[in-house]
Order: C-alpha cells, then sequence, then structure tokens
C-alpha cells in the first residue's frame, strides 16, 4: 500500500486524474457494480403511482355541511358501500354512502361510540361488529341495524382489566375489532390495558393476551385486524405510541415487527397481498407481503396539520391527509381513510386500473 502511496505522488496531476477515471469506469463496468443500482432510490413518499387522488368521496345530504365529530372508523360492504362511524352531528352514529359517494341512509341502532368498528361477511351472512368505546361492550349489527348479538364488558375477566391507580376502578376503554375467517372476534383494549380479547362466533369468551410487559411492550394497541396473505392468518397490530406495526398470532403469540418508523399508525386494513396502515401523524404506508413499502398516500409535511381534530374545512387539501384513524379497502381496490377530526372527513385513493398493452 506504501508503495503504490509513493507511486501515485510522482505521477503528472493529469495523468493521475486520467488513471483515477480509467478505474472508476473499469470498476462501474464489472457484474454487480451497474451505475443504476448506485443511484438513490425514489423516496418512498413518491412511490404513489398505484393509485390517484380525487375530491373528497362523500356527498353530504342537503342541509348537513360536515360529516360529524368523527373519532372513529370506516368500513365498506360487499357491494361497495361506504359505511362512516361519527360521534356527534346531525347524522352521528353510522352513515353509509353509496358507491359513488351518495348518501343512502343511517344505521339504526348503531351506537355514537364506535371508535373501531368492521364489516365482516361469513358463513351467517354480512354483518358490522364494533367494540363500544364508552359503554366498554361488543356487538354485532345486520347492515340494515339489527342488533344480533352483544358481548358484554364483564365477559372479559376483571384481571385483565385496566386499574386506575387514582380511585382503583377497573376500566376497558375498547378501540378496534376484527373477525377471523372462522368467525373468531379479536378486540383491543387499547386505551388501557393494551390487551387483546378473544371471542368465538357465539360471542364465548376464549382468551386474552398482549399488554404493556414484556415480551409485548405494547403502548396504545389502538386498532387491529386479520391479516389473511398468511396460513394460518395472522394479526396486525398498530402500537401507535411505538410507532410499529406488528404480526401477533391468532393464540398471542408477537411473530415480529412489520415496521417500526411509523407516524404513530391507528389503523390497519388488508387486502390481496397488500396492507394499508393509516397513520395519525399524516401518512398512510402500503406494505406488500415481504413488508416492502411500495407506496406512500396523502403525506402531510405540515407537522402543524398533523395529528390533531381541529384542522378546518378550508385547510384541508386534495389528497394530503391530517390524522388518518380508520382505513378500508373497496372491493375495487380503492382504498379509503377516515380522519380523527371535529367536522369529519373521509379520503378516497383510487386504484390505477391496469391500461391493456395491444
Amino acid at each position: 500500500m506504501q508503495k503504490n502511496r509513493l507511486l501515485s505522488a510522482r505521477v503528472a496531476p493529469g495523468l493521475a486524474l486520467a488513471v483515477a477515471t480509467a478505474l472508476i469506469l473499469l470498476v462501474s463496468k464489472r457484474p454487480g457494480n451497474d451505475r443504476s443500482e448506485l443511484a438513490p432510490s425514489p423516496a418512498p413518499e413518491a412511490a404513489s403511482s398505484g393509485w390517484t387522488i380525487g375530491p373528497d368521496p362523500l356527498k353530504l345530504p342537503e342541509g348537513m355541511p360536515e360529516l360529524g365529530n368523527q373519532h372513529g372508523d370506516v368500513a365498506i360492504s360487499s357491494n361497495g358501500d361506504i359505511y362512516v362511524s361519527l360521534m356527534q352531528g346531525l347524522r352521528s352514529g353510522v352513515q353509509v354512502y353509496s358507491a359513488d359517494g351518495t348518501y343512502l341512509r343511517n344505521v339504526k341502532n348503531a351506537p355514537t361510540d364506535f371508535h373501531g368498528f368492521v364489516i365482516h361477511k361469513g358463513a351467517d351472512g354480512e354483518f358490522i361488529y364494533g367494540p363500544q368505546l364508552n359503554a366498554g361492550k361488543i356487538v354485532k349489527l345486520s347492515l340494515e341495524g339489527e342488533v344480533v348479538m352483544t358481548i358484554p364488558g364483564d365477559a372479559i375477566p376483571k384481571e385483565f382489566w385496566q386499574v386506575n391507580p387514582k380511585n382503583q376502578q377497573s376500566a376497558l376503554r375498547l378501540t378496534g375489532c376484527t373477525v377471523a375467517p372462522n368467525g373468531d372476534i379479536f378486540v383491543t383494549d387499547g386505551y388501557a390495558s393494551d390487551r387483546v380479547h378473544r371471542f368465538n362466533a357465539k360471542g364465548e369468551y376464549l382468551a386474552s393476551f398482549g399488554g404493556k410487559a414484556a415480551p409485548y411492550n405494547f403502548k396504545t394497541l389502538h386498532k387491529i385486524a386479520i391479516d389473511t396473505r398468511f396460513d394460518p392468518p395472522r394479526l396486525v397490530g398498530t402500537d401507535r405510541a411505538n410507532n410499529r406495526a406488528v404480526h401477533l398470532s391468532l393464540e398471542g403469540e408477537l411473530i415480529g415487527e412489520i415496521a417500526t418508523d411509523l407516524l404513530m399508525p391507528a389503523a390497519a386494513v388488508v387486502q390481496g397481498d397488500l396492507l394499508a396502515v393509516g397513520e395519525i401523524k399524516g401518512r398512510v404506508t402500503i406494505f406488500d407481503k415481504e413488508n416492502r413499502v411500495v407506496a406512500r398516500l396523502g403525506a402531510n409535511p405540515n407537522p402543524q396539520e398533523v395529528g390533531t381534530n381541529k384542522i378546518e374545512q378550508a385547510q384541508w387539501k386534495p389528497g394530503v391527509v391530517n390524522a388518518p384513524h380508520g382505513v378500508a379497502f373497496s372491493p375495487a381496490g380503492d382504498l379509503f381513510v377516515s380522519e380523527y377530526s371535529v367536522h369529519g372527513r373521509v379520503l378516497k385513493f383510487a386504484k390505477a386500473k391496469a391500461v391493456a398493452v395491444r
């Protein structure tokens, strides 16, 4: 090495430059050293060509200037109807819109404290399942609003409730749910114990797992989803305050982390080989089955406009999110995002149609 340094010191500057350039070109031609591989990859935020944006999709009925105070979710039925939960407003509860955004009706008997809910189609039909944040119970409704089943909070053993150290009162703060292919119901106590509670299709309690202690170490396990990309299916958990999404087995084993650099993930949904995660700090991330980021949608670069429900309608920008709180895929693959917002907002990212090559 010393001999090479001395030799290069005696070479004329112009010749040294020529030699260096030739060496660089020689190295760049070697297998595995294609210069395109050395070029920086596009930022993930720019990789959103699979979806297009447009105006917010819902057409509010006459006399209703806004959806209403929204701290809930969005779900899509098998026929493409859009269900949105609102806790306050002229039509609080669960509003239903057609696929083209036309208001259809409210779901009768739907509570106003659906923090997270899903629509699941099983052998017995298609139903709404949701935990009530304030009432501490889980309900199953028909799409028209008939109460089919109620699971009281007392079905969960008190040993798994969160005890308030100030008054020593036990409480449940159920924030999200999902339904497995076999009909088992999973509910997360995301604002209290950070545990997941499992019931069978009849509403009978089966087990509890998760929590704030190791190996889980959850901090606001906000919402969960069934990941049908795997056999057997898994649970996706949005561990919000830890900025990560995790995989759990249906029996409660912590399988691993999907991502650890998210912006306070609040909700998740799976369709095909894609996982969409809504991040309350102003972004939606799409992963493939290998947990690689394939798109970033709606990213909001303004820190003053994210993670808050106070943003006024005049500040909304098409295709730019403020505080994603719910995500849902339509049968066509379009992604709907509901926001944490005092005014209520739903955005749509339309799946780009494949162009036939002739």
